[in-house]
């Protein structure tokens, strides 16, 4: 059996929740993926086109700067890796993540929380930043209150060990 971690970053909380609930179906251990300057509610309002997180959308080779880089991916098979979608793909702070370790013959598989949107072009988007070597699962999006009965079915349906 692979050693698994649950990496994420959560803006608002709905991640974070999905995650840990995550992490305890699958007996993994878990990392908050945190930018070095976190973000406000202004950052967050997508309504507002200056604020920080649509300012970093809008350019696809922004890397916000994370807060540290601390874990032993070297130690993981599998990585779940998390995030809330924004503009139907991934926050770019999920790319400074995956660019700032190894991820060669790891396999990564995404979920994501949202209100309604699916994973757009999210995959392609996030494969840029990884080795060839890696193995990529799409994985699903939730909504952040998804429980553990709906959490273990998912897990089960995967292609891992």
């Amino acid at each position: 059996m692979s050693k698994k971690l649950v990496a994420f970053f959560s803006a608002s909380g709905s991640t974070r929740k999905l995650a840990n609930t995550l992490a305890e179906v699958l007996g993994a251990d878990t990392y908050e993926i945190k930018p070095a300057t976190p973000y406000t509610g202004k950052d967050l309002n997508w309504n507002n086109s200056q604020s920080r997180s649509s300012v970093e959308m809008a350019d696809i080779n922004s890397r916000p700067e994370l807060a540290d880089k601390s874990t032993k991916v070297s130690d993981y098979d599998t990585i779940f890796l998390g995030f809330p979608i924004w503009w139907y793909v991934a926050p770019h702070i999920i790319n400074s993540f995956l660019e700032s370790y190894d991820f060669s013959g790891k396999t990564i598989v995404l979920f994501a929380t949202s209100g309604g949107s699916g994973f757009g072009e999210t995959l392609n988007q996030l494969k840029t930043s990884c080795a060839d070597s890696t193995l990529w699962i799409q994985g699903k999006v939730f909504r952040g209150h998804t429980d553990k009965n709906t959490l273990s079915d998912w897990v089960k349906s995967l292609p891992i060990d």
